[in-house]
């Protein structure tokens, strides 16, 4: 069959060592630093046993940015910043039920990235019960590092995550205080979704979200493993 309209690329980010990454889908996980839930008036979880289910939302693929100048957002006067663990997954989940022991063997690798978030947006949606689709699943709302293939990188373990703002700390975390740990991510969204190659997981962010305004610089790092440099561009789209 002959397609109708030209088809728009699929977006791909660059592989540390070479080549690209195509996306297929971004799942993003929310509350999964207990700090951040408590700056955003959410229930802290006490033990593994009070846990729950993870929270979880999606953005378009087509969100990813990889150039340096992100375009200050439509429909919002309160941009916000949350930096993250980014999880590429290289291999398709088993169909079912995905066992936390077998998760590893889907990662490809690791990046650092930032939810940008409309977070007056989503607070409205909140307050009404709504959903908050257009408060995270907006253009441009999915800034991305290169990839750093695992064999690179090995385990995660304690690695600290960081967020600067024109020079100034905002965010900072250690990755074993995520709530749900990689392996558990995955497992809970094979319950949910079936996993592919091409995949991203945005594993949640510290506490220390705040606002960004046009010209304002951020750096984000997530340490020995990838970096990420950018600015808001004073740009509308």
């Amino acid at each position: 069959m002959t397609d109708v309209i030209a088809a728009p690329p699929q977006p791909r980010i660059p592989v540390r060592g070479g080549g690209q990454f195509p996306v297929r889908r971004i799942y993003c996980v929310g509350r999964n630093f207990a700090e951040h839930a408590r700056e955003m008036g959410a229930a802290v979880p006490t033990s593994a046993a009070d846990r729950g289910r993870p929270v979880f939302f999606l953005k378009p693929a087509d969100a990813i940015v990889l150039d340096q100048a992100v375009p200050y957002p439509r429909g919002t006067q309160d941009l916000h910043h949350e930096v993250e663990l980014v999880v590429a997954l290289g291999r398709d989940a088993p169909a079912g039920e995905l066992a936390a022991a077998d998760a590893a063997a889907l990662v490809f690798g690791y990046a650092v990235g930032l939810d940008l978030t409309r977070r007056d947006l989503q607070t409205a949606a909140k307050a009404k019960g709504l959903p908050w689709d257009t408060g995270k699943a907006f253009d441009h709302s999915a800034p991305v590092s290169p990839i750093v293939p695992v064999a690179e990188v090995g385990e995660l373990g304690a690695r600290a995550l960081t967020l600067e703002v024109n020079g100034q700390l905002r965010q900072q975390g250690r990755l074993d205080d995520l709530v749900w740990n990689v392996p558990e991510i995955l497992h809970e969204l094979s319950r949910l979704y079936a996993l592919k190659a091409g995949d991203l997981v945005f594993m949640g962010t510290p506490a220390g979200v705040a606002a960004l305004q046009p010209g304002d610089r951020y750096r984000a790092v997530l340490e020995g493993v990838a970096e990420l440099d950018g600015r808001i561009s004073e740009a509308t789209v």
